[in-house]
């Protein structure tokens, strides 16, 4: 099957949603909907999903990209969450998405010599042995104690003052929306229709069992009716909304939970691995890429609209003091070439619960018949979210007769990574590209770095850096469209090729070079061209203007003075 997306495939997969009886219709495009997407399509199901944004156009494309069994939630004794992540981990570094999912180093810096450093060696201890446990083998390194001296030297940049010593550990990171899209085309290589920016706006019922939704093409207008077997609501924040139009009786709270990060660049702190603390309020990671750091996270409720949650200046300076609080890189706002804000869907177990008290595993249920909802739980344990939202959806009687396959499905990219790695360095000499760059492809494309180099072949000029972010070939700005179902410059920039947070102007020197790839290929005419370079400059403007405010409400009003390229549809039947 074809893995493409491209507005091609996405209106024929329209049509086929239109026309076709499904087995299973997914409604969130984010990390959770597309692993059910995938699970449900590899069983042998009939399957569609439909997003009203761009794929990984909520909360996944704004994680801290890490892919973790979570060490803060062992200490709150939370087992079998840190095994299922931990067990998660290792089948996307050895099986599942090898390319996209890198083992991390993280340094945990220790201030008291004996108790502190016993204590934390056994929780790392336990970390460890879950994950061979778990996995019936190593993904990663185990832990290794350092003394201060030999910390400094594996990171000089740590304050001396603030550690005696540290453990090592190791995660691993993740390029969120990148997984998303991928998970995407999986599903569609497998046979799943996969349509973006197509808005659920009402359910389909016949009495009280859901039969179906009726969505909107938000490109076109156009109105379609979609029938399925079995409706699973994957819409995470949205979950609430989506739950009140399959039943008046409200089963599922969720709390919407704020984090942010911020970006610096890589010279600005020396250190050869990342760093974990332990907050008052929660954790901080800061953890390195290949010309970056990110830092994060907070954990704030959030109480306005979720379409565009924004970071406000005491966001980012809460984070600038913890992360110099270890740091003696003494770093400023004006070191920040990046930030950016989503929402955690946290299942509300109180009223007045805290968000940061709140277990990050996930709820599935059948809130009314022929639907089921997924919501809370984190991006490591996707897959295994979807592998339950499908068993409850089709029953345990048809789970049983078709029992999940993703642990064992490869993702696109990832079959024959080793073949393709060995073979990378002559196609890099093919094309003069250097290590890093090999690096940067191999890590974003995988098996697909050999598509690439053809379609550099065919045109050579895709294979000249983007003049103003030359970390980016024009080949990749290319594969968002013809690959990645990237529909608008914001899509391109916000989630193919990172430079909203990537580049300290949120990527607008390279907008008119990415225009001119994009509009030949989507069909733009040169008014088209022009509103889409008028539109992503006010969303840039208007986040920076956001970044000003001192609170949420603020904040929400400044980004809102950038309206939606592509407008949402009001929910409700049509007339």
């Amino acid at each position: 099957m074809f893995s493409a997306l491209t507005p091609r495939s996405r209106a024929d997969a329209l049509a086929a949603l239109g026309t076709e009886q499904l087995d299973v219709l997914v409604i969130g495009g984010g990390v959770t909907g597309a692993g059910v997407a995938v699970d449900a399509v590899t069983r042998g199901l009939r399957t569609g999903i439909v997003d009203m944004q761009d794929w990984a156009g909520g909360t996944s494309a704004w994680s801290s990209k890490l892919v973790h069994g979570g060490l803060r939630y062992l200490y709150n004794l939370d087992f079998k969450l840190v095994a299922e992540g931990l067990r998660e981990r290792a089948l996307l570094l050895t099986t599942t998405a090898p390319h996209l999912v890198q083992a991390q180093p993280f340094l945990w810096p220790l201030k008291r010599r004996v108790i502190e450093r016993a204590y934390s060696a056994v929780g790392v201890g336990m970390y460890d042995a879950m994950a061979v446990a778990g996995f019936r083998g190593r993904a990663v390194p185990l832990q290794k104690h350092y003394s201060k001296r030999g910390a400094l030297q594996l990171f000089p940049d740590i304050r001396p003052d603030e550690l005696i010593g540290a453990i090592r550990f190791y995660d691993a990171r993740v390029d969120d929306a990148r997984l998303v899209t991928t998970l995407v085309r999986t599903a569609q290589s497998y046979g799943a229709h996969a349509a973006s920016r197509t808005q659920m706006v009402d359910l389909i019922k016949d009495g009280p069992r859901v039969v179906g939704a009726e969505v909107v093409d938000l490109e076109t207008g156009q109105r379609h009716r979609v029938y399925a077997k079995h409706v699973i609501n994957a819409t995470g924040v949205w979950t609430e909304d989506t739950e009140a139009l399959a039943t008046d009786e409200a089963k599922v709270r969720v709390l919407m939970s704020k984090g942010i990060h911020i970006v610096v660049p890589r010279h600005r702190i020396r250190g050869r691995a990342g760093i974990f603390l332990r907050t008052e309020k929660s954790v901080l990671f800061i953890i390195p890429w290949q010309r970056y750091w990110i830092i994060g996270t907070t954990d704030t409720p959030w109480s306005e609209e979720p379409l565009r949650p924004v970071a406000t200046r005491p966001d980012v300076d809460y984070l600038l003091e913890h992360a110099n609080g270890v740091l003696r890189s003494e770093l400023t706002f004006e070191d920040i070439i990046g930030v950016y804000a989503g929402l955690r869907p946290l299942v509300q177990p109180s009223e007045d619960a805290a968000s940061t008290k709140i277990s990050r595993d996930h709820t599935v249920l059948e809130v009314a018949p022929g639907m089921t909802v997924i919501t809370g739980g984190k991006l490591t344990s996707y897959r295994l979210m979807a592998e339950h939202a499908v068993d409850n959806a089709i029953g345990p009687e048809r789970a049983k007769a078709r029992p999940s396959v993703t642990a064992r499905t490869p993702l696109v990219g990832a079959s024959g990574l080793e073949a393709i790695t060995a073979q990378a360095g002559r196609i890099g000499a093919r094309h003069g590209w250097t290590g890093d760059r090999l690096q940067h492809l191999l890590g974003r494309y995988g098996t697909e770095l050999a598509q690439i180099s053809a379609a550099v072949q065919d045109d050579p000029g895709l294979g000249e850096p983007l003049a103003a972010a030359p970390a980016y070939l024009r080949a990749e700005v290319a594969w968002a469209i013809t690959h990645e179902g990237a529909l608008h410059l914001e899509d391109i920039l916000q989630r193919r090729v990172r430079l909203f947070y990537e580049s300290r102007d949120r990527g607008l020197a390279a907008l008119p070079e990415i225009a001119d790839i994009a509009a030949p290929l989507l069909g733009w005419d040169a008014e088209t061209r022009a509103a889409e370079i008028d539109s992503y400059r006010a969303l840039a403007r208007a986040e920076e203007e956001a970044l000003s405010t001192l609170a949420d409400d603020d904040a929400v009003r400044a980004r809102t003075q950038a309206p939606e390229r592509v407008p949402l549809a009001p929910m409700g039947r049509e007339g």
